[in-house]
């Protein structure tokens, strides 16, 4: 049975414990044996990280000891896969920038806030993940990130919406789903799900699904591909 660790917390305003629930109730239903922690201590033993098949943050605006940023970094350059949405995991840690780093992408405005009505726009291409999902519309935040170019895009959704400051440069389309390779590791990123609502919503809920099992499976890939995990621990002036 694959094993999945979910650790939830931080801001509560993402209803990060009824996230996890939902989170948990996906992966059960996919046979996984699911661990659920709202401490990010369940990060502090490197060993038995490496002995799952996928990480699922829920934790927006905290701060994390280096050395379990570094214990779930090696997992996943080892093959653990790492699968997470919104401010869960690509706001979880603003002065930690090996998060970020390992992510794909980090928050940094959300222009009109919740209830803002936008299209999710659905980039076909060789990916299994999209398959058969077609454009759609959602009302709530629409997150603008700053994303490392090396991510495969899914979907975007198009800025400006809403009038500010950013709204008299040339019109961007900013991702909303990636994915990205962490060592032998897969990681996938879906930034939508403000709240529970939102990741219920059946096309959300489909994508994280398919995210959930497209990371995990990479553990089992990687143990058939040559290439070796990386020993990459940070970089140091992160760690003063």
């Amino acid at each position: 049975m694959r094993k999945a660790l979910i650790v939830w917390g931080g801001w509560d305003g993402h209803q990060p414990r009824q996230v996890a629930d939902i989170f948990r109730d996906v992966l059960e239903k996919e046979n996984f044996e699911v661990e659920v922690s709202d401490t990010l201590e369940a990060f502090s033993e490197g060993e038995k990280l490496k002995g799952l098949d996928l990480i699922v943050p829920v934790w927006t605006m905290g701060r994390i000891e280096q050395q379990w940023v570094n214990n779930v970094s090696e997992a996943v350059q080892a093959g653990v896969g790492l699968a997470g949405c919104h401010g869960g995991m690509c706001d979880s840690f603003r002065d930690n920038v090996d998060w970020q780093f390992m992510t794909g992408g980090q928050w940094v405005a959300h222009p009109g806030n919740d209830g803002v009505e936008y299209t999710v726009n659905i980039k076909h291409s060789s990916s299994p993940l999209t398959d058969g999902i077609e454009d759609f519309q959602v009302a709530s935040e629409q997150y603008y990130l700053h994303v490392d170019p090396a991510v495969e895009v899914l979907a975007t959704t198009r800025f400006p919406v809403v009038p500010g400051p950013h709204s008299l440069n040339k019109a961007v389309d900013m991702p909303v789903v990636w994915t990205k390779r962490w060592g032998v590791g897969r990681v996938y990123y879906n930034s939508l799900g403000h709240q529970a609502n939102i990741i219920e919503i059946p096309v959300v809920k489909e994508l994280m699904r398919r995210g959930f099992l497209w990371c995990a499976e990479g553990k089992a890939a990687a143990g058939r591909s040559s290439a070796a995990a990386a020993a990459y621990t940070g970089m140091a002036d992160n760690q003063l």
